[in-house]
């Protein structure tokens, strides 16, 4: 039980420290995407824009709570990168119809996707901090076909719950 305990917080401080060393906030407009990949590596996700500019993602996931968008100019040249993974962000979710590729294009790919029995969904957990505080999952719904967006909501991040008040 104890071994177990430490895998668990072993892989939490490992993500918190990999996560909080690539901050993408300090990256200025007009860098070369050519400089940000080679300081931050290659994106885990890119869509191209109908307006030629490119959208990037860095992800976090699954056990980081930060993923960094990029908006790429036509010449290569960084937009805006910031951080994606915030309730604020998350909200953009509920206006309009969104697709699964949508989805991906603005936060990058889920920690974990799920099938839900019960309701025939197909659900993406994405993890962050909820009010940049609690440790929590985004439940994005994607209907029956996981096509669109039906619904989504945080919840507490299962890793982070313990039946004991000292877990560690």
């Amino acid at each position: 039980m104890k071994n177990a305990r430490m895998t668990k917080l072993s892989v939490l401080v490992g993500a918190a420290l990999l996560t909080g060393c690539a901050n993408m906030n300090t990256v200025p407009p007009g860098t070369p995407l050519a400089e940000v990949i080679k300081k931050y590596g290659k994106p885990d996700t890119i869509c191209k824009k109908d307006d030629g500019t490119e959208r990037l993602i860095w992800s976090g996931q699954p056990y980081g709570q930060f993923s960094w968008g990029g908006t790429i100019a036509k010449d290569g040249k960084v937009i805006k990168i910031e951080q994606v993974l915030t309730d604020e962000q998350f909200e953009v979710l509920s206006v309009g119809k969104w697709s699964a590729k949508q989805v991906e294009c603005q936060f990058g790919p889920p920690a974990n996707t799920y099938g839900i029995a019960k309701g025939n969904e197909i659900v993406w957990a994405y993890r962050y901090k909820q009010y940049d505080i609690w440790p929590s999952m985004m439940y994005v719904y994607m209907g029956s076909d996981g096509q669109h967006v039906t619904r989504f909501h945080p919840a507490p991040d299962p890793l982070t719950l313990s039946d004991s008040l000292f877990p560690i």
